[in-house]
């Protein structure tokens, strides 16, 4: 499974035999995942213009999930003892896949802190202990993207000819930034550094640093084991999705 996705870059990991579930029990599932991610582009104008939060084309993935029947779904528990209710919890997923043979769950982090990552392996760890999901699905930045995402932006900058931060805002209407992040490029500026290299260098390590969600995050808490015995499909959005 998700060969074409291999093929495209995108990064594709399994544990606890999530690939043999997927397989018998959700081939439509897994088709249908691989081909909303297979039809995914992300113009480089819109990483910019989110000012670093979830693109409008991430965000069409999403619609196109509630589309195809991945509501959101929040799950409700509760334990009665002797008429006594003693606990009550409740998880909410983003995406939830259902089937006669059961739930898959899903959740993309685009771009948040990287303890998000803790918050929903550690769901997906309780869903499945409870029966409630078959499969949990986490999707996020690849390797490719993090290591390119500078690359990307200042490629961008280049290519329209920017040479403020006001001229972006016209045309992608990107969020006015504060004087603190301003400040911090024209000091580069001051310093010989062309506006764009200054720009994407500030930016990138502002919006996307190496504390937000992102392949390697992901991979460091699966390797410790968080999310487990809950099977578990991992997906990192490559470079190539991003349209210059």
């Amino acid at each position: 499974m998700f060969d074409e996705l291999r093929k495209n870059g995108f990064d594709v990991e399994t544990r606890n035999h999530a690939g043999a579930i997927l397989s018998v029990d959700f081939p439509e599932i897994a088709g249908e995942l691989e081909s909303a991610l297979q039809d995914l582009s992300i113009p480089a104008e819109e990483l910019i213009g989110s000012g670093g939060g979830e693109a409008p084309s991430t965000q069409r993935l999403r619609k196109r999930l509630y589309e195809e029947n991945w509501p959101k779904h929040s799950f409700d528990f509760r334990m009665i003892v002797d008429g006594r209710e003693t606990v009550s919890n409740s998880h909410e997923i983003d995406h939830i896949r259902s089937t006669p043979l059961g739930k898959v769950a899903l959740e993309i982090e685009w771009n948040n802190k990287d303890p998000f990552f803790d918050r929903d392996l550690e769901n997906f760890q309780r869903l499945h202990a409870q029966s409630a999901i078959s499969v949990g699905i986490l999707i996020t930045r690849g390797a490719s993207l993090q290591d390119d995402m500078r690359g990307i932006i200042q490629r961008c900058i280049e290519k329209h000819g920017f040479i403020d931060e006001a001229e972006m805002v016209d045309a992608f209407g990107m969020k006015d930034r504060t004087k603190r992040q301003r400040d911090a490029v024209q000091r580069m500026i001051d310093q010989h550094t062309p506006f764009a290299e200054a720009f994407a260098k500030h930016f990138v390590s502002d919006k996307f640093g190496a504390a937000t969600t992102h392949w390697q995050k992901l991979k460091d808490r699966i390797d410790r084991g968080v999310g487990n015995p809950c099977p578990l499909l991992l997906i990192g959005l490559p470079a190539s999705i991003i349209k210059s």
